[in-house]
């Protein structure tokens, strides 16, 4: 039999407990109106799905959700003047962005009103990253790594505010600390890294030094999930990214004695067991 070593941090994040939880009271108090969530509320296909069933209504853009209706604000968050927008029209608006991420923005808010060129670590498609940028003055830089922030053309006259998506490796924003103070550059540090974030993969990256072979569980749109198999073969260890059990590669993991096993922040509790469970039984 496989031993398998599960990461203790694997699993939904506190985030995305809050904000499952608001949208199921939601459910359960609402007895007539629409439901809606702009976007995915949290980036896990198998948990969209199962709200679909429940009647709730993924919409596309904010024009989707009609005056009168509810709508839940995702866990990312959504644009400063989207939700204005929403509330304006008389969208009945139910904000389930996680606390770190609403953290993040309004610290960006805030560490910008002395205009303060915005720095911000992360991905151009994710839409924390979009939001995040709504909250700091027009003209802000996007980097998604080191060489993204060198190649900048930085105003050494201009004072800069740096930041990063909350999911974002804390090793390379850090790195990026350090070049922006060879530089002489003027600008200030927001801590806006999640230390759940953090504490997921440093277990992933000391539990993959342990094993012969790595699994992570989650969505292939979850930006922690891809970072989590991202630091584990950095760590020189063979990863396997799965969404469902159906994924894993059966005939490879029989050849193995230990096998570690992680999930993202979004990845329910009942599909990392299911997976943990066929793969003890290889």
């Amino acid at each position: 039999m496989v031993e398998v070593i599960r990461a203790e941090t694997a699993g939904f994040c506190m985030g995305v407990d809050l904000a499952l939880n608001k949208l199921d009271s939601l459910i359960e108090k609402n007895e007539s109106g629409k439901i809606y969530i702009l976007g995915p509320i949290i980036h896990n296909p198998q948990v969209l799905e199962d709200y679909e069933k429940k009647g709730v209504i993924t919409a596309k853009t904010p024009e989707d959700v009609p005056e009168g209706a509810y709508v839940v604000i995702r866990a990312h968050g959504i644009p400063k003047a989207v939700e204005e927008e929403l509330r304006q029209r008389g969208v009945n608006v139910i904000d389930a962005t996680c606390p770190k991420v609403k953290k993040a923005q309004l610290l960006i808010q805030r560490n910008t009103e002395d205009n303060r060129v915005l720095l911000l670590y992360g991905e151009d498609s994710h839409p924390e990253v979009k939001g995040l940028l709504s909250y700091g003055p027009a003209g802000p830089h996007l980097f998604d790594s080191r060489d993204e922030l060198q190649a900048i053309d930085l105003d050494p006259d201009q004072k800069y505010c740096l930041a990063a998506q909350t999911t974002q490796d804390r090793s390379v924003y850090t790195d990026c600390i350090s070049y922006l103070e060879s530089k002489g550059i003027d600008f200030i540090t927001l801590n806006t890294i999640c230390d759940a974030t953090r504490q997921r993969q440093d277990e992933a990256i000391s539990l993959s030094g342990e094993v012969d072979h790595m699994i992570v569980v989650g969505g292939r749109i979850s930006g922690n999930t891809r970072r989590l198999v991202q630091v584990v073969e950095t760590a020189g260890t063979k990863c396997t990214h799965v969404e469902t059990a159906e994924e894993l590669p059966f005939e490879e993991l029989k050849k193995l004695n230990k096998i570690g096993l992680t999930a993202g922040a979004s990845t329910p509790k009942h599909l990392v067991d299911s997976i943990q469970q066929i793969v003890e039984n290889i």
